[in-house]
């Protein structure tokens, strides 16, 4: 039995029929949920981190009996534990799906197994082949979430090894595997444990990198997802401790450097040693740690049809704050209200694109719908303007209906250059005492009502 527990209205006393979101309870008695994927029918699979992987039906129950226990391979504590799930684009006809964890040594693994052949709601246990298995020299930063291409071609995201600031340069070391997009080819025939696509940036004797490296730059991205409708991955990478980002990457563009350690967000962090700012990819959006926020769980680009107001938005939520956020298509971000306790985790897809997500602490698994099935809304960012864009000696907001709404302007560093009260609908805000660079108007009303944007100042 499905039951709405709350209604989260996003800057609603700012704008007149602003959209709203829901979460449906949709499954309940879960052990830390931290993945959510279908293997292309009406079952979603559950990736717990303690080893086990449960399936739901489409009327919320779970299965009593594990589709995979493999708890006594793993090692589950902390950011440790079995982390990721992806079905082969053949499962119907050849059973293999590949899952991600960290072996009682630490390391990790990224090993193929196979379906029962006999029960569709079983896996063998005894089918394990190991495609990876990547030592790590501190306990953090462990990545897990894998997913296939169009292209039939496996994608895995590693963190740098853990610590605290990349001690050993992981990221930007082409030629490790850790802080790393990985692709590879899993159609290899046995015992090859996997086959190197000739166009990965870096195959080939001779050639400066890693064979199996896609990308490289990352510090801990929890979570990357493909919007097959624009050809991007949306990667969202956790900070060291100022700033969350969001990164936007075209499937077709290969060697991509995100900046880690170098750069938190488009902030240096430790330049020493680093490339040119000009050879790497910065975010699309970055957040600060204000209100509680402290760790991105990056989600998907809704794809459903159920719901047309929310086509083309990327969801993700904060760990900490437990808030739900929703980037728009001009990469401004706005948030719902906290329902505390539950700890966003994960977000997950079923058949048909409709978006889920789970909690770890709660163990629960909600629906994300709108209040209004099947109809058009107001979208926040067309009824918001902040301009001109970039601004020099004043910068105006327009589509006001809050009169208690204050603005400040956090630089990318996470510093609050400027706050202001009582905003007016059109009334200049002067800016020309900011020194020229980048920075995020934050619009603020009551406790958790926010509007972002990314603004440049000459």
């Amino acid at each position: 039995m499905k039951k709405t527990l709350f209604a989260l209205s996003i800057f609603s006393s700012l704008i007149v029929n602003a959209q709203s979101i829901n979460l449906e309870e949709f499954a309940t008695g879960l052990t830390s949920p931290v993945e959510i994927t279908n293997a292309n029918d009406s079952r979603l699979f559950v990736v717990q981190q303690n080893g086990m992987i449960k399936i739901i039906h489409p009327n919320g129950t779970i299965n009593p009996t594990n589709f995979l226990n493999i708890s006594s391979k793993i090692v589950f504590n902390g950011e440790r534990g079995l982390l990721g799930l992806a079905f082969h684009p053949q499962y119907s006809s050849n059973g293999y799906f590949f899952v991600y964890y960290n072996n009682t040594a630490g390391n990790i693994v990224l090993a193929r197994y196979s379906v029962n052949p006999t029960n569709p709601d079983i896996a063998d246990p005894n089918s394990e082949k190991i495609l990876l298995n990547i030592p790590k020299p501190f306990a953090n930063h462990n990545g897990g979430s894998i997913h296939f291409a169009p292209d039939g071609k496996l994608w895995a995201v590693t963190g740098d090894g853990g610590s605290g600031g990349d001690p050993n340069n992981n990221a930007q070391n082409k030629n490790v595997l850790l802080g790393k997009m990985l692709r590879i080819d899993v159609n290899a025939t046995d015992p090859t444990p996997y086959n190197i696509p000739s166009d990965n940036p870096f195959a080939g004797a001779g050639v400066d990198g890693a064979d199996e490296v896609w990308a490289y730059g990352l510090r801990n991205a929890w979570k990357f997802s493909f919007d097959l409708t624009t050809g991007n991955a949306m990667i969202a990478d956790v900070g060291q401790g100022a700033i969350e980002e969001i990164n936007k990457m075209p499937l077709s563009q290969a060697g991509i450097n995100y900046g880690w350690r170098c750069y938190e967000g488009n902030n240096a962090y430790n330049t020493a040693g680093c490339p040119t700012q000009s050879s790497m990819t910065f975010p699309i959006a970055v957040y600060d740690h204000s209100g509680g926020k402290c760790s991105i769980t990056g989600g998907y680009v809704y794809r459903g049809s159920l719901y047309p107001s929310l086509q083309g938005k990327y969801f993700f939520a904060d760990f900490c704050s437990d808030q739900i956020g929703i980037l728009n298509a001009d990469n401004s971000i706005i948030w719902t209200s906290a329902y505390s306790g539950n700890g966003f985790s994960t977000f997950g897809q079923d058949l048909q694109k409709e978006l889920y997500v789970a909690a770890v602490n709660s163990g629960k698994v909600f629906k994300i719908t709108t209040g209004s099935l099947g109809t058009r809304e107001n979208d926040l960012s067309e009824a918001i303007k902040i301009y001109p864009n970039p601004a020099s000696k004043e910068v105006f907001i327009s589509g006001i209906k809050d009169k208690k709404l204050t603005a400040e302007i956090i630089s990318t560093e996470g510093r609050k250059v400027l706050e202001k009260d009582h905003i007016i609908n059109e009334k200049g805000i002067d800016i020309s005492g900011i020194t020229p660079g980048v920075y995020f108007i934050n619009l603020k009303s009551g406790d958790y009502k926010s509007y972002s944007q990314k603004i440049v100042i000459k």
